[in-house]
């Protein structure tokens, strides 16, 4: 049975590329800020660029963060993808701005240490023991990038011990690619613009829902 996905459609940009990406890897995909379509559907996706505050101004004007608090307590699976993950977290910090997130994950985001940002290209990643979202995925098989901020692992132990499963990569200093917990996945790269190993991705959260 095909899986019928949402992504919300809150003002955040590069929601087509995430939709034919969607669409590719076999999933019916509706994008719409329709918050009954989003919590009836199989799979909500989370996209984002820009502005973690922007991000979270666009979700609470449509009363998005309520709609991912809803379904995570349901039980129904997220997917977050780059600002789209970071909204995830508890707080963002943007040049001393601090944000208040969607709170689904403990941490903080903030800016990578690191002498050339943002972080924009491929990169390797290190996935965990029995990560579901890269099962079957080569080591070495790189995914792409465009990001200044993100969970740094210096600030991963509140995740870490609330049972998360960390994928992890370097850009000056180690943070985090990928966050996968109970029914919520997201990944700080773009799987949409990273090609096969994306599709391969994507592949296997519709194979969750």
């Amino acid at each position: 049975m095909t899986a019928k996905v949402v992504v919300l459609d809150y003002g955040s940009g590069n929601l087509r590329s995430a939709e034919r990406a969607l669409a590719r890897a076999g999933a019916d995909v509706t994008v719409t800020a329709d918050l009954h379509a989003a919590a009836e559907c199989d799979g909500l996706v989370v996209p984002g660029v820009g502005a973690f505050a922007a991000c979270m101004a666009g979700l609470r004007g449509i009363g998005g963060e309520k709609a991912i608090a809803s379904r995570v307590e349901a039980g129904r699976p997220v997917l977050g993808i780059c600002v789209g993950m970071q909204v995830l977290f508890t707080e963002g910090v943007e040049f001393g701005l601090r944000t208040e997130g969607c709170g689904i994950f403990p941490g903080t985001v903030d800016r990578l240490d690191a002498q050339v940002l943002p972080h924009m290209g491929w990169n390797t990643v290190a996935p965990p023991p029995g990560s579901v979202l890269f099962n079957g995925i080569a080591e070495g098989t790189r995914f792409y990038f465009v990001h200044s901020f993100g969970l740094r692992m210096r600030d991963a132990a509140p995740l870490l011990a609330a049972g998360a499963k960390l994928t992890v990569t370097e850009h000056g200093e180690p943070f985090a690619a990928a966050v996968e917990r109970g029914v919520v996945a997201a990944t700080q790269f773009h799987p949409e613009k990273s090609g096969d190993a994306g599709a391969a991705v994507l592949r296997n959260w519709l194979g969750t829902l």
